[in-house]
């Protein structure tokens, strides 16, 4: 079946039905919906349903726009305050892990596959390519795992992976594009193509890092400036500011994913007119075009031809997620003492492949100099599903087994307000030390400037009077003024 105008809107809407569907019913079983979302295209392409879509510029193009959302919604999210930390240990492994990566994993391929598959014996830079194209750890993956497993994670490990696997993608795209031009070339891998190569990355992600900064902070300011009734223009403005992101930076010679991550991170932690009502369209828009990203990846991929790189690919994945994965995180955390052993150990668990590897292998797909480019790519697919399956499903068990989850809070009320308001929200549930028999609300002890807004008693709300009666167990909404709460 192919493509065609007349019946895409159907198509798209039954494939984005049933993801929903199958996302969530696969987290039940601690199945990661984006490995869900995979599956449904492999079986609506050619060796399912027979829908037909083979083109590596259309999937590069999709997954672009796709990770640049992404890339700005996690930055969106992301408190700095718990990143600052974490800041060097998430660098060193977003740069130096990935390059430590590469190299192991290079090595492994080279040698495996002339005993495994002579036909398929790559070269060093063919080697090296496939390495670097797996490199990086996925931030679509690491987002959604660790923000819908509702599991906390002790020793700064949340912000840890997120700033890693929001900030590794540069070094990938930049070691893949390098090997990419050495094949297509026919250079030799000399010392000075590495420094020439060094320089690039300085500039790339100087330039990456500048320019995300300027327009995050130009964004805040046009958002505030533009004073419109409709709210819903507020998002689209943010996304048009996403996307000057992207372009500008690439035009000057910068990383444009960086620069996108640096620019949701400077508008997530400014205070931005109807945040809220942003933040809430780019949680919708996200998952959305994370859906479309990986149904697209699971319609390019042909599943019968994975079958021949079972053996390769069993391999291949074992070695990165028992080897070169936790030597590279060990190596480059090794400086940092605030991590414990078990950390660095949950650290190197956690280096999800996803979209982004089998979107850098698209890039191979579409230079006719690749050789078995194909079979990279179902190479790189293979292990992507690997990784979800092995390591995805098992986030929270193993920090569970490592003693790293803790006890989440979950808000009862969901209710925050503007920053232009200069107070706070927060809840507390009622215990037996803070009431005494027949207690009305306006006999508690509660701090200056305080109010009780809202009080929530089984699945019922209550809107309190001085003389409504509290009981155990009650959750109150309260709001209070910053500075005396501060104060108390």
């Amino acid at each position: 079946m192919e493509i065609t105008p007349g019946n895409i809107m159907l198509i798209v809407a039954i494939l984005l039905f049933f993801s929903v569907l199958v996302g969530k019913a696969g987290s039940k079983y601690g199945m990661p919906a984006l490995l869900a979302f995979l599956g449904i295209g492999m079986v609506a392409g050619v060796d399912g349903f027979g829908l037909q879509f083979d083109s590596a510029v259309q999937a590069e193009f999709i997954g672009m726009i796709s990770l640049c959302i992404i890339l700005f919604s996690g930055g969106l999210d992301t408190d700095f305050k718990k990143i600052r930390p974490v800041l060097a240990p998430g660098l060193v492994l977003a740069t130096l892990g990935v390059l430590v990566t590469t190299v192991l994993t290079g090595v492994f391929i080279h040698e495996m596959m002339r005993v495994l598959l002579p036909e398929f014996a790559f070269g060093w830079a063919e080697s090296l390519l496939l390495a670097a194209i797996m490199s990086s750890t996925d931030s679509a993956s690491v987002f959604s795992i660790l923000n819908s497993s509702g599991v906390g994670l002790k020793q700064r490990l949340k912000p840890t992976l997120e700033l890693e696997s929001g900030s590794n993608d540069p070094m990938a795209y930049l070691l893949v594009i390098l090997l990419i031009s050495v094949i297509e070339s026919g250079e030799a891998l000399t010392g000075k193509l590495f420094f020439d190569s060094a320089l690039t990355l300085v500039m790339q992600l100087g330039v990456g890092v500048a320019a995300g900064f300027a327009i995050g902070y130009a964004t805040v300011k046009i958002v505030n400036a533009i004073n419109s009734s409709n709210e819903f223009l507020y998002p689209v403005m943010v996304i048009a500011c996403c996307f000057f992101a992207f372009t500008l930076t690439g035009l000057c010679g910068g990383n444009s994913y960086l620069a996108v991550y640096v620019a949701g991170l400077v508008v997530g932690n400014s205070k931005l007119a109807l945040k809220r009502t942003i933040a809430t369209f780019f949680g919708g828009f996200t998952w959305l075009v994370q859906i479309i990203m990986f149904l697209t990846l699971g319609l390019l991929v042909n599943p019968h031809e994975l079958l021949v790189i079972i053996v390769p690919g069993v391999l291949l994945g074992v070695l990165m997620i028992l080897i070169a994965r936790p030597v590279a995180v060990f190596l480059c955390m090794a400086p940092f003492r605030q991590f414990s052993f078990k950390a660095k150990a949950y650290v190197s668990w956690v280096g999800l492949r996803g979209a982004v590897p089998i979107i850098f292998a698209t890039y191979a797909l579409m230079s006719p100099q690749v050789v078995h480019a194909r079979f990279m790519f179902n190479i790189v697919f293979f292990i992507t599903i690997l990784s979800l399956l092995i390591q995805g499903t098992t986030v929270n068990t193993m920090a569970k087994w490592l003693g790293l989850d803790e006890v989440v809070d979950k808000k009862i009320f969901n209710v925050e307000l503007p920053e232009e308001i200069d107070a706070v929200m927060h809840e507390q549930t009622i215990t037996a030390s803070d009431l005494a028999d027949e207690m009305f609300l306006s006999e508690m002890t509660i701090p200056e400037q305080t109010l009780v807004i809202f009080i929530k008693r089984g699945d019922k709300y209550i809107v309190p009077k001085g003389n409504t009666r509290i009981y155990i167990g009650d959750k109150l909404l309260l709001i209070s003024d910053k500075e005396k709460l501060a104060k108390a």
